[in-house]
């Protein structure tokens, strides 16, 4: 990966721009990430053509069977609504070079082989159609672009290629209307953000998309950080969201049921990232004509089933669960303002013990139906009564405790030493 450059201190009307524009997308936390192109009907991950040393011209071959069916835009994002997921981010052209779209710099494209048609368009189409946000992805790195490697050492090549970059950007930009999200990947073989001309790109777009958030994978920092394969928390005041395969590969595989994520797992890394203030982007990678895997739908389908019941945790504005300890015994914690929401992943059965709380509790209440339960504070110890003696959560079997305190919680446990007799 190229080297980024440092965050900048921005202007007082930067910042407050950037908050603006930013403040949907903070509240969503969930979105769903589609690998989707020529790589998909070998089955071999997105990297394929690089990782075999696939020639050009033979690869190119695939753009001739490229046939996903018709409507499987609609089918991602009618699964990425019932998921609760609030936006998708297409891959509108991958490290292959292969563009989605109808352009006029290449005919390496959807509409002018395989399948013409714009599978971009449907894309858009498609969250508009569901009440999503659309992203698209592009990758600045292109294996098949004659100067896609020699712009690495021939200052002609690099002036070529950084317009042809600048162009299908534009396009992409100028085409659909409205787009909410410009993640960008691999910005290789230039090493720096200079050389890339990241900057003045970045500033095109946002003349032409002026609400638009950008990835920081141009090799400048811009709006969010992009931690992959990998759960980490960005510093207190940087947005970020973890982009994540569901079984270990962005582009279709065929994998054993064994290596998808369960709907359990998912939802633990939405609440990993709820308490760190971040996103959570999770890929589908459909197969070759277009449909999502059984796995993935079964999967998505237990997650949508408990953000209907659970999302007011996850949703908007929410704040890091400072001063709660990060594992409590039956659960841990997220925080929304005065609420602090106790994630139960082991039911205790009609009473749960929270050790180490030196705050004062005002109510407890049982998601979602906001019933209100009966607790006793002691010294360091709160006891929760009348729950129900199984998890009421069907779905993943984590319930869910709303409990307010009545100033700045804090919990201390420590580890070995018996400090609480």
């Amino acid at each position: 990966m190229a080297r980024r450059s440092k965050p900048e201190k921005a202007s007082s009307e930067a910042v407050a721009d950037r908050l603006r524009r930013m403040k949907w997308w903070t509240d969503a936390r969930f979105g769903m990430f589609v690998h989707y192109g020529l790589y998909s009907q070998l089955g071999r991950h997105e990297w394929v053509m690089n990782r075999e040393r696939i020639p050009v011209r033979e690869y190119e071959k695939l753009a001739r069977t490229f046939n996903p069916v018709p409507g499987c835009p609609r089918e991602w994002a009618r699964l990425a609504r019932k998921a609760g997921m609030k936006y998708m981010v297409l891959t509108t052209k991958h490290c292959e070079g292969f563009c989605l779209w109808d352009s006029s710099q290449t005919d390496y494209n959807a509409v002018k082989r395989g399948p013409h048609r714009d599978i971009v368009a449907e894309h858009v189409a498609a969250c508009r159609e569901f009440g999503l946000k659309c992203g698209f992805y592009y990758s600045m790195m292109d294996w098949h672009h004659p100067d896609g490697h020699r712009c690495a050492t021939d200052e002609k090549a690099r002036r070529r290629f950084c317009d042809y970059t600048t162009a299908l950007v534009r396009e992409l930009m100028s085409k659909y209307g409205k787009i909410d999200i410009l993640w960008y990947d691999a910005p290789l073989p230039l090493d720096t953000p200079e050389r890339w001309e990241s900057v003045k790109r970045n500033a095109m777009v946002r003349r032409l998309q002026p609400d638009i958030i950008i990835s920081d994978r141009s090799g400048v920092p811009e709006d969010f950080g992009t931690p992959e394969e990998h759960i980490t928390a960005a510093a207190a005041g940087r947005s970020w969201e973890a982009c994540m395969t569901f079984n270990g590969s962005w582009g279709w595989r065929p994998t054993p049921a064994a290596d998808w994520l369960p709907a359990r797992k998912v939802v633990t890394m939405l609440k990993d990232v709820t308490a760190g203030q971040g996103n959570l982007l999770l890929n589908i990678g459909p197969r070759p004509d277009g449909s999502v895997p059984p796995e993935a739908v079964e999967r998505l389908a237990a997650v949508g089933k408990w953000t209907s019941r659970y999302g007011e945790a996850i949703y908007g504005q929410v704040d890091r669960p400072a001063g709660l300890e990060a594992w409590s015994g039956c659960g841990t914690w997220t925080r929304k303002g005065k609420d602090c929401y106790f994630w139960v992943y082991n039911w205790p059965g009609e009473t749960l013990a929270i050790g180490g709380l030196h705050s004062k509790v005002k109510s407890v209440r049982l998601m979602p139906d906001g019933r209100t339960l009966r607790f006793k504070q002691e010294r360091r110890r709160l006891l929760v009564r009348g729950l129900p003696r199984r998890c009421p959560d069907k779905a993943v079997e984590i319930g869910m405790l709303k409990i307010n305190f009545v100033g700045r919680p804090v919990q201390v446990l420590s580890w070995g030493i018996v400090d609480w007799c």
